[in-house]
């Protein structure tokens, strides 16, 4: 056997007797986090919700201004610990009765404890404390693994905090959790007792009974916090005077996006306003195409007032959290335009409520291209932000009227126009002239920008013949749209003269909000990039899989190199690139041999080359959420945070011996060699494919002198030549059942080793077969 195979195996028997089970394991996840903020200057306690949060030590919130601290952690007791308690608990009742009698019978005769003259002492009531705390802990009766966990933090905000949504994570002892949404705002804070779980609740389903009521007192403005359970109601009663503009806008879905396991897959939450009669005043359960509702009311008389909050069809659970911002506060409805040319000003128009202003004027002159929030500032506070667009393309207003190509409006490519379906039905009609072959894309940003607008294109040449047609396109950058209104089109001219682009509202519907931003210009290929997940947990020196996204934009279809920006020494990349033609790619990260004290942040970037100009673009961190059990989303994050834990010596080290990329024949097989055991002292070393491309399996796993060899089989069927890509393989040991080391005997099964680093691949044509 050669030298460095033995290496090897005592290598894994070292990492078998330190770590025999932590390899495979659960990153620590938060479901909900309540209070979802609070205000600046203030110090109040947080209770956070979830799963594989043991160890829990350290808080980290993006931006400056907020700190936290971990006071308390709180995890569901097993069936066997619930058994035992409960046991303790009869036990010391029993003591504490009968030293009570023994004391009551023994007035000032000898009290020494005995088997039947027991005494009851200060360190007995302690645990009996204990064990009564633990018995009534809320989590131990949650029905939810998911969420079931709880973590107590300590907030304090700085006074300056900057106001705005921030994104919290939790540090624990396997890593760092996902993001939650965590609000900085301005305005005194109201918030419910803390809900607690019958183990009953079951999301998605409605309660047939009376919905229970609970009503606080509040003075305004302020923000009021909760959270709804099953067939909740929440009241929130307040003085009011006549004329006040009262706005009430509700944050639900915004904190939490995603539901994996609820349909429609958020919390639906709804608002209405009562006057102290209980007559309804008025109702709201979304804003637009925002689920989340905003109410706007003005006060017709001095007096009490009753605020409702509740799930739309009476569901509920801990991570049914909101918050409700009322008052008589600045809220922007809507701008126009949505957005302005770089390098530029632009003045904005400006409607809402209890604004100070109808006009900003937005300076461009040192911003990029992006999307950038706009605030409207009522001496010191702040609207609602909305998103306004900047971008490099000439710009100009749309001009009425132009509903028909007889008065269409003339532009000259490249453009962007600036308009507005202002009336139901109304239809904006442009006229460029062009030549054959010359490529045209036409693109709405609307609903993307926070318009109401339902966009439909339409392309036609100068008799009305129609080229082109679009209503709606998904865009997997915009994560947190469900419906992707927006429309694009591509289409080759195919003579010169003059052309007509045809933009309305696919629902006839118009107004003052239904603003645009549409583009008309040759093809600007270019892309995104998503890299998921935000938060990476690995051990020291090993392998983990991650995958990027690739958005690419008017047909650009080249290879995008994938680097590590300031890459921090020991990390590296295997599998860097996202192919030609393909949307996304697996890769792995390797660690650093030792662990980090603290979690880094990563910052990737993809570079590719178009039209002869290099660019460069980041790939933004983002959690890939489920909704309703089958709908997934790539939600944008501040942060790519990994955490390296642990010391091992980890599998991910062995080296891979073939040439790369991996040549497969479409239908044929393909030997991998790599310098790694397949047999150790615990068990065979068994190696499987991590999520490979339909159509690619493992044939045959065997020893060879330098580790193992393993032969991949593709499906000519279902792969086709050009394809490329990484394979990603996790090895594991299937235990010997001879095994003397205790610590695997005790594991039941397979023992997780860790993932190897990407190999690369490509399906090439078949071989010829032999004569």
């Amino acid at each position: 056997m050669g030298l460095f195979r033995w290496q090897a195996i005592l290598g894994l028997v070292t990492f078998l007797s330190v770590a025999p089970a932590t390899l495979a394991q659960n990153n620590p996840r938060i479901g909900y986090v309540y209070p979802a903020g609070g205000q600046q200057g203030a110090t109040f306690q947080v209770m956070l919700g979830g799963q594989y949060l043991d160890g829990a030590a350290n808080v980290y919130v993006s931006g400056a201004g907020v700190q936290a601290t971990v006071v308390e952690y709180n995890k569901p007791l097993t069936s066997k610990e619930l058994s035992l308690l409960k046991e303790k608990l009869k036990e010391l009742q029993e003591k504490k009765s009968a030293a009570t009698k023994n004391s009551e019978g023994q007035s000032g005769q000898d009290r020494s404890q005995t088997p039947t003259n027991p005494v009851w002492t200060a360190e007995d009531e302690k645990m009996l404390a204990e064990v009564r705390k633990k018995l009534s802990n809320p989590p131990n009766r949650q029905g939810n693994p998911a969420i079931a966990e709880t973590v107590t933090l300590q907030v304090t905000m700085a006074p300056d905090a900057e106001p705005g949504k921030r994104e919290l994570k939790l540090g624990t002892q396997l890593g760092v959790s996902n993001p939650l949404v965590f609000c900085v705002d301005q305005l005194p804070e109201f918030s419910g007792k803390t809900a607690i779980s019958s183990g009953e609740s079951r999301i998605g389903m409605a309660t047939k009974s009376i919905p229970a009521e609970t009503e606080m007192n509040i003075a305004l403005p302020a923000i009021v916090n909760g959270q709804i359970m099953p067939g909740e109601v929440d009241l929130f009663r307040f003085k009011a005077r006549k004329g006040e503009q009262l706005v009430v806008a509700a944050r639900a879905r915004e904190l939490i996006p995603y539901l994996a396991d609820a349909v429609p897959g958020w919390f639906q939450a709804t608002l209405a306003i009562y006057d102290a009669k209980g007559n309804e005043l008025a109702y709201d359960d979304d804003y637009r195409f925002n689920p989340d509702p905003v109410l706007h009311y003005e006060i017709p008389n001095d007096g009490e007032y009753v605020i409702e909050i509740k799930d739309s069809i009476y569901r509920g659970r801990e991570d049914f959290v909101y918050r409700i911002a009322l008052g008589e506060l600045p809220f922007v409805t809507s701008i126009f335009p949505l957005g302005g040319q770089a390098g530029a000003q632009t003045t904005i128009e400006v409607q809402g409520w209890n604004l100070p202003v109808d006009r900003l004027t937005m300076d461009d002159k040192d911003k990029g291209p992006g999307i950038y929030p706009v605030s409207v500032r009522d001496q010191e506070r702040i609207s609602n932000p909305v998103p306004f667009a900047v971008d490099t393309l000439p710009e100009c207003l749309e001009q009425e009227s132009n509903n028909q190509p007889g008065n269409a409006q003339p532009v000259t490519l490249p453009i962007i126009v600036n308009g507005r379906i202002d009336k139901p039905g109304d239809w904006d009609v442009f006229r460029f002239e062009g030549r054959t072959g010359d490529k045209i894309v036409a693109e709405v940003y609307a609903r993307r920008l926070g318009s109401p607008l339902d966009s439909v294109l339409k392309l036609t040449d100068a008799t009305g013949s129609q080229l082109a047609f679009n209503d709606d396109r998904e865009d997997k950058g915009a994560g947190l749209t469900t419906h992707h209104a927006d429309s694009w089109l591509c289409a080759t001219l195919p003579a010169d003269g003059t052309y007509y682009l045809h933009m309305g509202d696919t629902q006839h519907k118009g107004g003052a909000e239904y603003g645009y931003r549409l583009r008309i210009s040759p093809p600007q290929p270019d892309f995104e990039l998503r890299v998921v997940p935000s938060s990476i947990n690995i051990r020291a020196g090993a392998s983990i899989p991650m995958t990027v996204y690739a958005l690419r934009k008017d047909g650009f279809s080249d290879e995008i190199a994938l680097v590590l920006k300031d890459l921090p020494r020991g990390f590296s990349l295997r599998g860097v690139s996202v192919p030609a033609q393909q949307d996304k790619v697996r890769l792995t990260l390797t660690a650093p041999p030792m662990p980090l004290e603290e979690p880094i942040s990563l910052h990737m970037e993809g570079r590719a080359t178009i039209q002869g100009r290099e660019v460069f673009r980041p790939a933004v961190p983002a959690e890939d959420m489920m909704q309703a059990f089958s709908y997934r989303h790539l939600v944008p994050a501040k942060d790519l945070k990994v955490a390296v834990t642990g010391r091992w010596r980890p599998i991910a080290a062995a080296k891979i011996l073939s040439e790369t990329p991996v040549r497969i024949p479409a239908g044929g097989t393909a030997l991998v060699r790599i310098s790694a055991p397949i047999n150790s002292p615990a068990g065979q070393v068994k190696i499987e494919l991590n999520e490979p491309p339909d159509g690619i399996a493992i044939r045959n796993v065997s020893a060879i002198r330098q580790g193992m060899e393993i032969v991949l089989q593709s499906d000519a069927a279902k792969v086709k030549p050009g394809l490329k890509g990484n394979l990603i393989f996790n090895a594991s040991v299937v235990k010997s059942p001879e095994s003397k080391n205790e610590k695997v005997q005790g594991n039941k099964g397979r023992i997780q080793l860790g993932t190897l680093p990407a190999i690369p691949f490509e399906i090439i044509e078949s071989l010829p077969s032999g004569p």
